[in-house]
C-alpha cells in the first residue's frame, strides 16, 4: 500500500513515501475508506514531534493524519449504514496513533464518519473535520452561543477560526474577529461584523464594550487578556491552552462525533459554511505540507491529496 509514513519522531524530514505499508485491518466496527484527501493540522506536526507520546499509545511506523474524505472500500460485518462506493468525510483520532489518513486505504472507526457534503470536493471535506468539530463544539457546547450573542474570536482566519466565524454567524451571533489587515477583507465577506487588528493593542482596549463570549486560538498574552473582553469569564473557551481552566473559563479538546460531523455537512450544503483551502499537496509532498502549516499564519487549510 502506498503512503506517507515515519519510523521515528523528528522534524518533517522524517516522513518517507512508501509503496509498502501493510494494508490496515477491518474489523468488526471498521469501515475501510480509500483516500481521496487528507487534511493537514498542527496536531499532525505535534505527533510527528513526539509532543504526544504521552497521551497515546504510538506504534511505529506511523501514517500521519487525522482529516480525510474518500469512498467506503469495505466495511466489518458490524456496520450496516455504510456500504462501498459510498462517499465520506470524518476525524479518524483512534485510541492509538499508527494508521492515519495520508496513506490509501485507511481504517476508520464508524463513530468517526459521516456521508460526505454534496456540496464539497473531496478536498475540501477532506480540509473540515478536525478544525470543523472543534469549531462547532467549542460555540455549541462550551460557549452556548445563540442567537444575538456578541462573540469573539481571536486568529479568525485561520484553520479553527474560519470556521468558527462561519459557524457562529449560523446560529445568528454578531460575530468579531481578530485578524491581521490583509485577512480583514476575507472575514467580512464570510459575515464577520467587526475585525480587529490583533497587532494594534490590547484586543480588550479595542472593543466597544464586553462581548458575551471568548473563543480563543492564540494562548498566552490573548487569553490573559481574555477577562477583560468578556462580560462573564466563565465564556471563555479555548483549544489552545489549558490555562484558560484556572480563570474560569473551558479547555475544549475536540472528539470525534458523527452527529457533529453530520450538522457540518448540514450548514456545507446550505450554504453557510465554506471551506477555504490555502493550499493543496500532492501525497509525495506531505513534507512540504507539514512545514507549512508549522510556520503558522496559514488562511484557511492545508490538504494532501491523492486522487
Amino acid at each position: 500500500m502506498r503512503g506517507i509514513a515515519y519510523d521515528r519522531f523528528g522534524g518533517s524530514e522524517v516522513l518517507e513515501l512508501r509503496d509498502d505499508l501493510p494494508e490496515p485491518p477491518v474489523g468488526p466496527d471498521t469501515v475501510l475508506v480509500r483516500t481521496h484527501a487528507a487534511g493537514v493540522n498542527p496536531v499532525d506536526v505535534g505527533i510527528r514531534e513526539g509532543h504526544l507520546s504521552g497521551f497515546f499509545p504510538h506504534r511505529f511506523p506511523i501514517v500521519p493524519g487525522w482529516d480525510l474524505a474518500g469512498t467506503v472500500e469495505a466495511v466489518g460485518p458490524a456496520i450496516h449504514d455504510l456500504a462501498p462506493g459510498d462517499e465520506v468525510f470524518g476525524y479518524l483520532r483512534r485510541d492509538d496513533v499508527q494508521w492515519g489518513t495520508a496513506a490509501e486505504l485507511v481504517p476508520a472507526p464508524q463513530r468517526c464518519l459521516a456521508r460526505k457534503p454534496e456540496s464539497l470536493s473531496f478536498a475540501e471535506a477532506g480540509a473540515l473535520p478536525l478544525a470543523g468539530l472543534t469549531a462547532y463544539q467549542a460555540l455549541t457546547e462550551a460557549l452556548d452561543v445563540g442567537e444575538g450573542d456578541r462573540v469573539l474570536v481571536h486568529r479568525a482566519a485561520g484553520g479553527v477560526g474560519f470556521f468558527a466565524v462561519q459557524i457562529a454567524v449560523a446560529l445568528g451571533a454578531h460575530v468579531i474577529g481578530t485578524a491581521s489587515p490583509r485577512n480583514h477583507g476575507f472575514l467580512r465577506d464570510a459575515g464577520v461584523a467587526e475585525v480587529l487588528d490583533y497587532a494594534a493593542g490590547p484586543v480588550s482596549a479595542q472593543l466597544s464594550e464586553p462581548v458575551d463570549a471568548v473563543l480563543d486560538l492564540n494562548g498566552g498574552d490573548a487569553l490573559a487578556d481574555a477577562p477583560q473582553q468578556v462580560r462573564d469569564v466563565a465564556r471563555v473557551a479555548s483549544v489552545v491552552d489549558p490555562a484558560v481552566n484556572e480563570m474560569g473559563g473551558r479547555y475544549v479538546f475536540v472528539r470525534p462525533e458523527r452527529h457533529d460531523l453530520e450538522e457540518l455537512g448540514r450548514m456545507a450544503d446550505a450554504g453557510q459554511l465554506r471551506v477555504a483551502i490555502a493550499k493543496a499537496f500532492p501525497l509525495e509532498r506531505t513534507a512540504e505540507a507539514h512545514d507549512l502549516v508549522a510556520g503558522g499564519h496559514v488562511r484557511g487549510k492545508v490538504v494532501v491529496t491523492l486522487r
